[in-house]
């Protein structure tokens, strides 16, 4: 490791058990609403519900469950009901229910509290649903009339490296608000206070960073435990290659939902293995080997069917180029067979007009250039512009150093 030591990162949710409510601006006694979620722990795996439901600092009376749930018992896409948190009698407020509107808080939930604390890890991708959990609940808040504070974690897949397109205005949706590029490179702290000042949200926010984090740092080398923030998101490789990986959604390839290792497997009971594995093999990718396997995914996409198809091995985090890799894998996958392979037509995150792999990709003009056959390299170079102010506006709301 070249910055830092290990076990030097204090979160944000740290940072405020250890000063209390003046870490975060707010005043002894202060009633809390809390969104949470598993990966909400402090280094002793100790959850920031019940961390936070013992401190009489700051009287916790209110949790929000984002997708999946404050438990994360939900798979993908799965509707969640608000119920009563069994290990505090708390009541939770589900921010993923069967609509869009089920996105927001409702105004009157905020409006009985003095702040928001918002403790979700986020995977520094522009897909993850997360961040945009939290544009919602400081949208609410502004409009309550009350502040949202931003617990910061790392950024598990480091905060240097910026990849992919930057969203199209006009392909909003849930899996992409802002004009921001699939790997993103901020933590959710950062990301909250571009959404806040750049995009226009403006409410009252107070982030708690991180003391100890720097850029170059990878999740391993923290300190801090990993916990699968998701169902399927179990390991922090998994998280590396999902800038990639979640496009795959946009396809009717498995993205290996149903097997221990998603978005690592990635096939079809189409697709030949070791034909794929040796063509992309060949292609040179940095950072990265490709194996061939065959697998049967026990639900989601081709569930109890046996698959051929390929295993993602990440060989270098620092050269990993994961949106690449994965553009790469679909572009063989669609010459392999073009008659079998096809694009997700389903609805997709409340979506049911536009085509998934649009809203993911970010840009009207890439699936053309896929289904053309257009080169890794031509697909890299599309949006560069708005990549160069994207990278410039960032410089703003960066809180840690290189």
């Amino acid at each position: 490791m070249a910055d830092g030591r290990l076990g030097d990162v204090v979160t944000g949710l740290e940072r405020l058990l250890e000063c209390g409510p003046a870490c975060a601006g707010l005043s002894e006694g202060a009633r809390i609403g809390l969104v949470a979620h598993p990966a909400s722990v402090d280094r002793d795996l100790r959850h920031s519900v019940d961390r936070l439901a013992g401190d009489p600092r700051l009287p916790l009376v209110h949790l929000f469950g984002p997708e999946h749930g404050l438990r994360g018992e939900a798979q993908d896409m799965e509707p969640v009901d608000g119920a009563v948190d069994g290990e505090t009698g708390l009541p939770v407020s589900s921010l993923y229910g069967s609509d869009a509107e089920s996105l927001r808080p409702g105004r009157g939930e905020i409006e009985a509290l003095d702040a928001v604390v918002y403790d979700l890890q986020d995977i520094g991708s522009r897909y993850y649903t997360y961040i945009y959990t939290l544009a919602y609940v400081m949208e609410a808040a502004r409009d309550a009339g009350r502040p949202v504070v931003v617990l910061d974690r790392p950024n598990p897949i480091g905060g240097r490296a910026i990849e992919g397109p930057v969203l199209d205005p006009s392909l909003k949706s849930f899996v992409g608000r802002y004009p921001i590029p699939v790997r993103h490179g901020m933590t959710a702290g950062e990301l909250a206070r571009m959404f806040n000042e750049a995009f226009g949200i403006g409410c009252d926010l107070r982030v708690v960073p991180m003391t100890g984090w720097r850029r170059a740092v990878h999740f391993e080398e923290t300190g801090l435990p990993w916990v699968a923030p998701s169902p399927n998101m179990p390991t922090p490789d998994t998280a590396r290659v999902y800038p990639g990986g979640c496009l795959i959604e946009g396809t009717n390839l498995s993205e290996g939902r149903g097997t221990t290792r998603p978005f690592e497997l990635i096939g079809a009971p189409w697709l030949n293995g070791t034909a794929l594995a040796s063509t992309l093999t060949a292609a040179g990718l940095p950072g990265v080997r490709f194996r061939a396997t065959v697998f049967r995914p026990m639900f989601h996409k081709h569930g109890g069917r046996t698959c051929g198809g390929i295993q993602v091995h990440v060989t270098d985090k620092d050269a990993l180029r994961p949106f690449s890799v994965y553009l790469a894998i679909m572009q063989e996958a669609m010459r392999q067979d073009r008659e079998s392979f096809d694009w997700r037509r389903e609805a997709y995150e409340f979506e049911t007009e536009r085509l998934a792999i649009d809203l993911l990709l970010g840009r009207h003009d890439l699936r053309p250039m896929l289904e053309g056959g257009a080169s890794v390299e031509e697909l890299e170079k599309t949006g560069s512009e708005e990549l160069a102010a994207f990278l410039e506006l960032r410089e703003r709301f960066l809180l840690y150093p290189d």
